[in-house]
């Protein structure tokens, strides 16, 4: 990767027409002084925190720049709606079911769970059901209302919270929030799809002399390049999220995602609830994986800022550190995994039967590599949940002989029992 340079050297990066906005920033700003990796130049069309590129491009789909496993087969999506009432069964059926989705793309997966608690709908018949999206993109969130309501949103009040609501098709109130904190208390269930991996990182090298955190700059002596150096001494950053303990020599630290899951964390301890995160990502053993992707191609990170696709691998350990033991974990788990155990082979054999044509059952089959094949999406992609302490406590029987049975094993990290 291009993180690991010794102090004073850098990689040169010709810069592309239009991007003089962010020379001009970067000097303003800063005083010419290098910025952490995850920086872009502030405008009104840029979504901070996500590197502007989802308000820009809406890439996201065939057209876009990187395809999502909703896009590609329903069955992901129902496979997930079906995951959240496996556990809202087991917690006991609780009266109230907010599902609170954090960067939802163009609502697709929202719609396929949405439809299998419509094919569901005895089951959650007594259960008062309602969706909440987090969404900072007017485009996006256009695009999410169009698909899950047919467009027929209203502006909230002022004095609400949510800034737009609206009925889904099958009948269930959606509301918009440009922030988690804003979303209501109450018992919840937390999807976070891709979601984690647009979040802004820091990167720190191991040095002779300690860590040093890496920062991009503009070339003082090429002006419409850009390089990656090293901080000269430690930054607030590398004192801040470096762990004593650490043993790799080059670390990606998302302090944004820490956040979020602590306030995940705090929700379901209070309330109630679980959170499915999902995403490319490690237990805490990779280093460099800062990238970028334009038109489904790797593309180099420092080559015309806010055109492309910039992710970085979800540390899994470290969003387990941040949960601070509010909640229980489970996972990672890779993504075919978590798919087998929660009877993606057997969903496949019956759309199989019930597809008419050939296309479509070539469609379903390439699907389903696209999800499945380690070489493609079923290894790098993986589950993560929260979960209350107590879903995941056996009652001990000999002490109390009188207690429950075990509750049932949580779904996708274990094969789903259908009851």
């Amino acid at each position: 990767g291009q993180g690991h340079l010794p102090l004073g050297q850098a990689a040169q990066r010709p810069m592309q027409p239009g991007l003089g906005h962010l020379q001009g920033w970067g000097t303003h700003k800063f005083s010419g002084q290098p910025v952490p990796v995850p920086h872009q130049p502030p405008s009104e069309e840029l979504v901070p925190n996500i590197c502007g590129y989802y308000t820009r491009r809406g890439g996201v789909g065939e057209s876009g720049d990187f395809i999502t496993s909703p896009e590609i087969s329903q069955v992901f999506g129902e496979l997930i709606g079906i995951w959240y009432i496996s556990e809202w069964m087991a917690m006991g059926k609780p009266s109230t079911f907010q599902l609170v989705e954090l960067g939802p793309g163009r609502g697709t997966l929202t719609e396929d769970i949405l439809r299998v608690f419509q094919q569901l709908a005895s089951v959650l018949s007594k259960c008062d059901v309602s969706v909440h999206l987090v969404e900072v993109s007017p485009k996006l969130s256009e695009i999410q209302a169009v698909m899950l309501t047919g467009g027929k949103v209203q502006p909230s009040p002022e004095d609400e919270s949510a800034y737009m609501k609206g009925i889904s098709k099958t009948g269930i109130p959606i509301f918009w929030y440009r922030d988690i904190q804003d979303v209501p208390p109450g018992y919840s269930f937390y999807l976070a799809h891709e979601f984690f991996d647009a979040l802004p990182i820091h990167k720190f090298q191991r040095t002779e002399k300690g860590w040093r955190e890496v920062l991009v700059d503009i070339d003082p002596e090429v002006p419409d390049q850009l390089r990656f150096v090293l901080s000269p001494s430690r930054t607030p950053a590398t004192q801040n999220f470096i762990q004593p303990e650490e043993t790799r020599d080059h670390v990606e630290v998302c302090p944004e995602a820490g956040v979020i899951v602590q306030r995940l964390a705090s929700r379901i301890e209070k309330d109630g609830g679980a959170a499915l995160v999902a995403d490319y990502g490690h237990d805490g053993t990779k280093t460099d994986t800062f990238r970028g992707f334009r038109n489904h191609k790797l593309h180099d990170v420092l080559s015309a800022p806010g055109t492309a696709d910039l992710t970085a691998d979800v540390d899994f350990s470290y969003l387990r550190k941040m949960a601070r033991g509010k909640t229980a974990t489970l996972g990672p788990i890779k993504q075919r995994e978590f798919l087998k155990n929660m009877g993606i082979d057997l969903r496949l054999q019956v759309l199989l039967q019930n597809s008419g044509d050939t296309a479509t059952r070539e469609q379903l089959l390439h699907s389903y590599d696209m999800l499945m094949n380690p070489e493609k999406m079923g290894d790098c992609f993986n589950f993560f949940a929260l979960l209350p302490h107590q879903r995941l406590a056996h009652p001990d029987k000999k002490d109390k002989p009188e207690s429950k049975s075990p509750l049932p094993p949580v779904a996708g990290f274990n094969e789903l029992l259908l009851k």
